[in-house]
């Protein structure tokens, strides 16, 4: 008999890009997939104790109906298993949840003419979190088509102290204000700030599965606006079929 065979263990870039294939991004644009996004926020943020429990078992704001808001769920096998909110800030349209409290930080960069992603909400489903150990990376993945295809100066974290070593390793983002209460919730955070435009050929060298096609930017994003600036970030007025 021949010795047996070894099967090498895949690697995390092979998972990812197993998982992507099972996997859809939607932009929660209809009632009824904005609501399964708010369920999904609060059950996550109430297991972690972010949050305070409440009769309407469901977790939104004031920045989720923004002209520059995406809020974007992630969805294995059909079944909604995290999603991710996404604000793309320029001059236009400065809004942003960062805002409340990193003000003093943002708004020069604002006034230079810097597009910056402010990426928020990152909530994964706990069920989904033990089966899918890969899907924080398919789900930070919409951040990184996002700066992408507007074309972005800068992408935020503004993430709790114990999340800062997760997009310190897999982006390269740089720690520029130490934790600050932040409203709705019972943790304060961080400010974390990406330099993209420096970063992002070393981060696709390090992670292929981020690399995106116009195509599949398009359908969350919309068709880029023309012009080396993608200088319009609002969401189309109807979903994009595709």
């Amino acid at each position: 008999m021949g010795a047996p065979q070894v099967v090498a263990p895949l690697s995390l870039a092979e998972r990812v890009q197993l998982l992507l294939q099972r996997s859809e991004y939607r932009r929660a644009d209809t009632d009824a997939d904005r609501e399964a996004v708010f369920r999904l926020r609060y059950n996550a943020y109430l297991k972690e104790g972010a949050i305070e429990p409440s009769f309407g078992r469901r977790y939104s704001d004031a920045y989720d109906d923004l002209d520059n808001a995406w809020i974007i769920g992630l969805h294995v096998d059909g079944e909604l298993v995290s999603s991710f909110r996404l604000h793309i800030a320029t001059s236009e349209f400065p809004d942003m949840p960062a805002n409340q409290v990193f003000r003093d930080y943002l708004d020069p960069e604002i006034a230079a003419g810097k597009t910056i992603i402010d990426p928020t909400r990152f909530v994964v489903d706990a069920n989904a979190a033990r089966l899918y150990p890969e899907l924080p990376y398919l789900t930070v993945r919409i951040g990184h088509m996002a700066a992408e295809h507007f074309d972005a100066d800068i992408v935020l974290a503004t993430v709790r102290s114990e999340h800062q070593a997760f997009y310190r390793r897999v982006f390269g983002h740089a720690v520029v204000c130490d934790a600050r209460p932040y409203p709705s919730l019972k943790k304060p955070i961080s400010l974390m700030m990406l330099d993209y435009p420096a970063e992002r050929d070393r981060i696709l060298r390090r992670y292929p599965f981020f690399a995106s096609t116009a195509a599949e930017r398009a359908r969350l994003y919309g068709e880029p606006s023309g012009g080396a600036r993608r200088v319009v970030p609002l969401r189309p007025a109807q979903p994009i079929a595709g």
